[in-house]
């Protein structure tokens, strides 16, 4: 398996052009040329191309001061943060972006003319497949505080998605709440999922000495949905209400999150009556931990 995935990367690598240091026949190589298209038309922050990109600071510094000598970018202090840093194409930037977009439209139309209907077909699904297996594959799941910046992010977003899917407005201080000391332990634990490092889901659990550990807070951004993060998510939930001590889950949810319903009821989750007194919540679920 190991020799199959190298043997892959290696014909991607030369088949793309990744080989090459004039890229698309460019006068740039290939990393400086998909940074010019992840900075894209409104800018980017730094930190944020870091993040995105997966590259080490230096190495990043060093292609954006290659695009600024080169003319293509700017970089100046962020606006709302003078500690951030924001990298802008310039107006050359902008007309380099489009070329290498004509040409990559062109290489990779390319790579499918040669083929038949049928192989262009099996090849485009396959290529969706890979991309959904590796983006699944650079998944992590962790413990963070309550409190930190990427938990407070998941929760906003979190609360923001459901009041834009239902005409009730969610209070997340009503109700069955999770304050940060409530998911902290040894009350609790919070949990973050990261795509390519960044925050793109959470989740909790409440632990209780004398009654079912509580499920709570469970989210997946919508760019990261159809990759089974959901499932990884409740499992990591399931196996931390487990080591616990809980032999007893319940979670509540909304009859909007069609997703949410779907993925309870294949996951071994039994409706049941409500066992509590959550305004936002039309359907119970309680779940055995063996």
């Amino acid at each position: 398996m190991v020799e199959q995935v190298r043997r892959f990367n290696r014909v991607v690598t030369e088949r793309v052009g990744a080989l090459n240091d004039r890229f698309l026949g460019r006068d740039r190589p290939l990393g400086e040329a998909r940074l010019l298209w992840e900075i894209g038309l409104d800018g980017c922050e730094v930190r944020v191309l870091r993040v995105r990109l997966d590259l080490d600071s230096g190495y990043l510094s060093r292609l954006l001061a290659s695009l600024e000598t080169a003319g293509l970018v700017e970089v100046t202090p962020s606006p709302s943060d003078r500690r951030a840093r924001v990298a802008r194409l310039t107006r050359a930037g902008v007309r380099e972006r489009v070329t290498l977009e004509q040409r990559s439209d062109r290489l990779a139309k390319s790579l499918l003319e040669p083929l038949s209907p049928a192989q262009r077909e099996r090849l485009v699904t396959a290529m969706r497949e890979v991309e959904r297996l590796l983006v699944a594959a650079s998944v992590e799941i962790r413990p963070v505080d309550p409190e930190c910046s990427d938990a407070r992010y998941c929760l906003a977003e979190y609360v923001a998605e459901l009041n834009r899917r239902s005409t009730r407005r969610f209070d997340p201080n009503l109700g069955a709440t999770v304050h940060p000391n409530e998911v902290r332990p040894p009350a609790g634990q919070f949990f973050v999922v990261y795509v390519h490092r960044e925050p793109m889901g959470c989740g909790a659990v409440k632990h209780h000495a004398d009654a079912p550990a509580e499920i709570k807070r469970m989210w997946i951004a919508t760019g990261a949905r159809g990759l089974g993060l959901g499932r990884r998510l409740l499992e990591t939930l399931e196996a931390c209400a487990r080591a616990g001590g809980s032999q007893l889950a319940h979670i509540e949810t909304s009859a909007v999150l069609n997703e949410a319903l779907a993925l309870y009821a294949s996951s071994g989750w039994v409706e049941v009556s409500p066992f509590n007194d959550e305004p936002f919540a039309d359907h119970w679920f309680e779940k055995a931990l063996l």
